[in-house]
């Protein structure tokens, strides 16, 4: 018997079998290529050798998880645990947040699977935080211990502060638009392309229509000097922020960035402001600079936390 887990995001849906405590291949699916996720999983199993016989799913969704059911938060999905059982067949269906489930890979990491961003030493067996920038903003903190937990968390659409005078001028501009501007206005790929916009109008120049993809690029090539600025800006308030989240947490086991863009930009992390304003933080600076930060590079992380929770009949 095969277990299938998924990572389901608003832009891609991964999904791998595991059986027998071996991870199969991992297939990725354009999420707004299917109508529901019942769609998605067939499409995969389809594909799937004959005589794999799947009896249950372990399920990571991109949005808040209650009773059950998640509509995700940056596509049209809503996914029912029950109702996917059913329509399936299997014995039993596990659905949790997505940063939820990375986080349970957190104490399975090995050494090649994260980067150090900075100093700092992690106290053994003290609360890990996640924090994962991507099509959304995705916040979790691992609590090791005799029976570990994991604390999910919709951290990412709290209100964003400006700790720099920079930050306030940008996000009263982003304010004019969105009203209310959440950390994932900022430090997600779409806020990127926000922050890249913004920087734009501030010189009196048209924007166009970037994607986070090319901003990146324009920024590690230096064939765009916006987008170098946007970049520097975003990894100098994720620093801000994973501060704010290693005190909310009190992480002395760490703080580890995960998603989709923080493993592409780790020399532009290390070259930033990110460490000093991730220590920044007045009488409490001395607290926060010796937790270590670090970026999860492993491919596909969740997987390893699905495998887990898999593990332990979730």
């Amino acid at each position: 018997m095969s277990c299938l887990l998924a990572d389901v995001g608003g832009t891609r849906t991964r999904f791998a079998l595991l059986t027998d405590g071996r991870l199969g291949p991992i297939e990725s699916l354009r999420t707004g290529a299917y109508a529901s996720m019942q769609d998605a999983v067939h499409h995969f199993l389809n594909g799937q050798a004959e005589g794999a016989v799947v009896d249950r799913a372990v399920i990571a969704a991109a949005g808040p998880v209650s009773g059950h059911r998640c509509k995700l938060t940056n596509a049209p999905w809503i996914l029912d645990a029950e109702g996917l059982r059913q329509a399936l067949h299997l014995r039993s269906v596990g659905l949790v947040n997505d940063l939820e489930a990375l986080a349970w890979a957190v104490p399975r990491f090995g050494a090649d699977d994260v980067v150090a961003i900075g100093d700092g030493s992690a106290l053994q067996d003290q609360p890990v935080a996640v924090i994962a920038p991507g099509t959304g903003l995705g916040i979790s903190c691992y609590l090791p211990g005799t029976t570990p937990r994991v604390v999910a968390s919709e951290a990412g659409h709290a209100t964003l502060a400006a700790s720099e005078a920079g930050d306030a001028a940008i996000l009263e501009m982003l304010r004019a638009r969105f009203g209310h501007v959440s950390a994932e206005r900022v430090l997600s790929g779409a806020g990127l392309v926000n922050l890249d916009a913004t920087l734009a109008t501030q010189d009196g120049h048209d924007p166009g229509s970037p994607t986070p993809e090319d901003i990146v690029r324009g920024a590690l090539y230096g064939t765009a000097p916006r987008h170098a600025a946007a970049l520097d800006l975003f990894c100098g308030v994720l620093g801000s922020f994973a501060g704010d989240m290693a005190l909310t947490f009190a992480a002395r086991g760490g703080v580890l960035i995960g998603g989709g863009i923080a493993p592409h930009i780790v020399p532009l992390l290390r070259s930033s402001s990110f460490r000093a304003r991730f220590a920044a933080k007045g009488r409490f600076a001395g607290y926060v600079e010796q937790i270590p930060t670090a970026v999860i590079v492993r491919p596909e992380p969740t997987f390893l936390g699905l495998a887990a929770l898999a593990a332990r009949g979730s």
